[in-house]
């Protein structure tokens, strides 16, 4: 069996055993086979092309200038005539007739009301009858007069009764001058029977109707009449707004500033705007302690009656800034009630500045805070940037100019 080498049966189960799929030898050996043939294949194969960045994106960008420019800030107001009356009966009685209509325009002097002039008729002539009485008494006393002085002068009687003529006759004086004054009290108040328009103007509601009793004290006037041939407009400055306003414009006084304030505009109910501008003619001698404002008033042309007194509407008022900093408005961003924008900085990137904005005119902001002149920045496409990212910056001049104002 040993000389024996290939029908050796150990021979053969060794072989076998080596063999076998539960052999550790080869099951090591067929793993670092399997190792080093990876290997050499990945070796072989080609390798990837590494990926490119893509390129900055291009946006356009304008250097800031200064200029001047005007913003526009809009107030409430309310529109009164320059006149507005009252009108109010100044005697008792009833009211006999009305002469006009609600809504009417009326001359000065025309007839409104009538009230019931009977009863100061009758005065007026009870006046005159004492007024008579009173000259007549005025004569007797002037003969008694007449008859006592040569008596006295030849010594018939003492001069006591002529003293006592003389006093009687101051007394009858006096009687007809208190008698002269109830006669005119009696026509002024049968003149207050008719009242009459003190101003041309368009006569309001009649709150009183024919056949009503009407006195001085009643609560209610018999109507109002506005004269709108020119209206006042009065509106209110905070004080921060007051003092620029006024810091604007030439003069020592606010009475010489008033000269040189320019026009105003007038925006209606319906955000139309008046056809005729204003002039600010009057500025409140001091500020109200509640609400820390001034009153402005403005006046305004009104040929054609087309404002009344209590309209309201809202006053354009332009305030002038000097050297300020003109950016586009597309070119800012608003974040947690803050103002951005992206400014160039060193190798192209940008960085995200806020800025103070002090108005707007048109499509542009005013900025008087985070950047200055000569700062360059993004003009558009800047929802996607971020602090630091670099661009390539596209510079258009022609594009500025027409965004920007110099």
């Amino acid at each position: 069996m040993l000389t024996n080498h290939y029908d050796s049966p150990i021979t053969i189960n060794t072989i076998n055993k080596f063999n076998g799929v539960k052999n550790p030898i080869f099951i090591l050996m067929k793993i670092t086979f399997l190792a080093i043939l990876a290997l050499a294949l990945f070796s072989c194969s080609p390798k990837p092309e590494t990926a490119q960045a893509p390129p900055p994106p291009a946006l356009p960008v304008a250097a800031i200038h200064l200029g001047t420019d005007t913003t526009y800030q809009e107030y409430p107001a309310s529109i009164e005539g320059t006149v507005n009356v009252e009108i109010r009966p100044q005697v008792s009685g009833a009211l006999d007739k009305v002469f006009v209509d609600e809504g009417a325009f009326v001359k000065a002097g025309q007839p409104l009301f009538k009230i019931n002039e009977q009863p100061f008729r009758a005065a007026l002539n009870n006046a005159l009858a004492s007024q008579h009485a009173a000259e007549g008494a005025l004569a007797n006393a002037q003969l008694e007069i007449d008859r006592l002085t040569p008596l006295v002068q030849n010594k018939v009687i003492a001069d006591y009764q002529l003293k006592a003529a003389n006093a009687a006759y101051t007394i009858a004086k006096a009687n007809i001058e208190q008698a002269k004054a109830n006669v005119s009290t009696a026509k002024i108040n049968l003149g207050y029977t008719t009242i009459n328009a003190p101003v041309s103007g368009y006569i309001g509601r009649l709150l009183k109707k024919q056949g009503s009793l009407v006195s001085p004290t009643d609560v209610q006037e018999l109507t109002q009449l506005s004269d709108v041939h020119n209206v006042h407009v009065y509106f209110s400055l905070s004080e921060k707004d007051f003092v620029s306003f006024k810091e604007q414009y030439p003069g020592a006084t606010l009475k010489d500033k008033l000269q040189h304030l320019p026009q105003v505009n007038l925006l209606l109910s319906d955000n139309t705007t008046y056809t005729k501008p204003g002039k600010i003619d009057m500025i409140d001698g001091q500020f109200d302690k509640t609400t820390a404002a001034i009153t402005i008033r403005a006046s305004f042309a009104n040929p054609d009656g087309l404002l009344r007194a209590g309209n309201t509407g809202k006053v354009r008022l332009g305030l002038q800034h000097k050297d300020a900093l003109v950016v586009p408005e597309s070119a800012t961003i608003e974040m947690q009630d803050k103002v951005f924008v992206f400014a160039l900085a060193d190798s192209n990137k940008v960085k995200k500045l806020p800025i103070d904005i002090v108005g707007k005119t048109g499509t542009n902001y005013l900025v008087n805070h985070g950047l200055k002149a000569g700062d360059q920045i993004v003009l558009s496409g800047i929802d996607h940037l971020q602090e630091g990212t670099v661009i390539q910056p596209q510079r258009t001049p022609d594009k500025v100019a027409a965004i920007v104002k110099n």
